[in-house]
């Protein structure tokens, strides 16, 4: 019979001997190689600090990978399709694509099928995406944000809303200000400005505000907005609240300070973040995530309660 000390080293030995066998089993399977391309393509515009997000989110997945990412944007119809026939000419491993522009893309998005390239839909394209064979979709459903964010509105009292637009044709958009319909019980209009030209936009939305006083609050959709929205208001004498989707730093501030009520936060760091990391997943091990359905990412909302809790992700860029 052993002694208790006997047993005690008996026990540690099988338990040492058990972890060696967790950490090292006997037929490990040979990593799959990592250095893989892929490239990441939208309908960005240049200088729209959303897209840089976007962009750091995918360039860290690529990282984690040891991919290499190519990052290539153009606001324009032809011109995003014409990047993805360029990415496909450089032999990538996968493409992440925004779907702002359907019918535009279809036909590259079938080239790439045809050439065994995955295609990931990435931020627009919620409603498109399945109906073209890709491999999946991450970012959100934008009618049911709009939705929600119409039913916020009604909580509010609001009764004469602007929706603002600033890249007429871009389906999320049109779908954002759309779901806001729906559901609000009061005015909606849509109001297009020219891109990121913040002059003009805060020219347009002041005047806006002269013409109709009873406009009682503006959703943007963008947070890059948000500081030309305040200065209209201001200038115009309004009482109008502002609501936005995206979030920045400064918006965080103008949360925290109440000259914004709230904002739509559909993390486009993770959007990127994601998109690449299926990419990778679907090349080095064959997964699909998502059923068949969407990844999301939102939506969700920052506002007083919690904007101090995600304020230094927002200033850090990954917000």
């Amino acid at each position: 019979m052993y002694s208790r000390k006997v047993l005690r080293l008996l026990t540690m030995a099988a338990l040492g001997a058990a972890t060696v066998i967790v950490a090292h089993p006997p037929q490990a399977r040979a990593a799959a190689p990592t250095h893989y391309v892929f490239a990441l393509i939208t309908h960005g515009q240049t200088g729209a600090a959303f897209w840089d997000v976007v962009r750091r989110g995918a360039q860290a997945a690529a990282a984690n990978h040891g991919a290499k990412l190519i990052y290539l944007p153009n606001p324009t119809e032809s011109g995003e399709a014409r990047l993805v026939t360029n990415a496909l000419q450089q032999h990538v491993d996968g493409i992440a694509i925004t779907l702002a522009f359907p019918l535009a893309m279809a036909p590259v998005v079938k080239q790439a099928e045809e050439e065994n390239v995955p295609v990931i839909a990435v931020n627009a394209g919620a409603n498109e995406w399945q109906k073209m064979g890709m491999l999946g979709y991450v970012g959100t459903e934008e009618i049911a944000s709009g939705m929600s964010v119409g039913n916020r509105l009604n909580k509010a009292g609001a009764k004469n809303v602007v929706c603002l637009d600033h890249q007429q044709g871009a389906i999320q958009l049109e779908q954002r200000c759309d779901g806001i319909k729906k559901t609000f019980a009061g005015k909606v209009t849509v109001l297009y400005v020219p891109g990121l030209d913040m002059a003009s936009a805060q020219s347009r939305m002041l005047a806006k505000l002269q013409q109709d006083p009873t406009v009682d609050f503006i959703v943007t959709l963008d947070s890059s907005f948000v500081p030309a929205t305040e200065t209209a208001i201001k200038l115009a004498g309004s009482k109008a609240k502002t609501g936005t989707f995206g979030i920045d730093g400064l918006t965080i501030k103008s949360i925290e300070r109440g000259t914004v009520d709230w904002a739509v936060d559909i993390q486009p760091w993770l959007q990127g973040y994601e998109a690449i990391d299926l990419l990778y997943l679907n090349k080095a091990n064959g997964n699909q995530l998502g059923g068949g359905g969407p990844v999301l990412t939102g939506p969700s909302y920052v506002t007083k309660d919690n904007a101090k809790d995600i304020a230094m992700f927002a200033s850090e860029g990954t917000r």
